[in-house]
């Protein structure tokens, strides 16, 4: 599958079969993560694997649907701002790379014939706590991993001439 079509396929998926993902595509999946541009490739973020087997109430604390519950893995993307680059005004990069790293696993994933979908509503006290994060980094995004268990139900997009302006707003 090409990047466009990886584009065009990726939606977010909200059942999970049980069926196992093989280290072999998880490595590909977090490969990916680790090839995603970041500001002075300073790749101020790091992942954590979370299996879901047995970790089912500590989940449901982080997140309370039980569709994140049904894949075998769960992936947190988490932001090292002590890491990050600063623009000339002191805006640290460190979030926004750590998106553009989930952005790449998502669609590595969904090349793969996985299903992922981006969480951004959970709980981060319970995050901190299950993953036992220092204070000084910073939970992002949280995306369960495994193969859909049903197909894609089509969704729109806005028009490209209510997102894009040239030359001025």
């Amino acid at each position: 599958m090409d990047v466009f079509e990886a584009i065009r396929s990726r939606y977010s998926v909200r059942g999970y079969k049980p069926d196992p993902v093989s280290d072999e595509a998880l490595l590909q999946v977090l490969e990916a993560a680790r090839q995603a541009p970041t500001a002075a490739n300073r790749q101020p973020f790091r992942i954590v694997v979370i299996h879901t087997e047995g970790r089912e109430e500590e989940l449901a604390r982080v997140y309370g649907r039980a569709w994140f519950l049904q894949a075998p893995l769960v992936l947190a993307v988490i932001a090292v701002p002590g890491e990050a680059w600063r623009r000339s005004d002191d805006k640290p990069y460190d979030e926004v790379d750590a998106t553009i790293a989930m952005d790449h696993l998502v669609f590595a994933a969904t090349a793969l014939g996985l299903g992922t979908c981006w969480i951004a509503a959970f709980d981060p006290a319970a995050v901190r706590e299950m993953l036992a994060l220092p204070d000084d980094v910073e939970p992002i995004a949280l995306t369960p991993l495994g193969y859909p268990d049903k197909d894609r139900t089509a969704t729109g997009r806005r028009p490209l001439d209510e997102l894009v302006k040239y030359e001025r707003w």
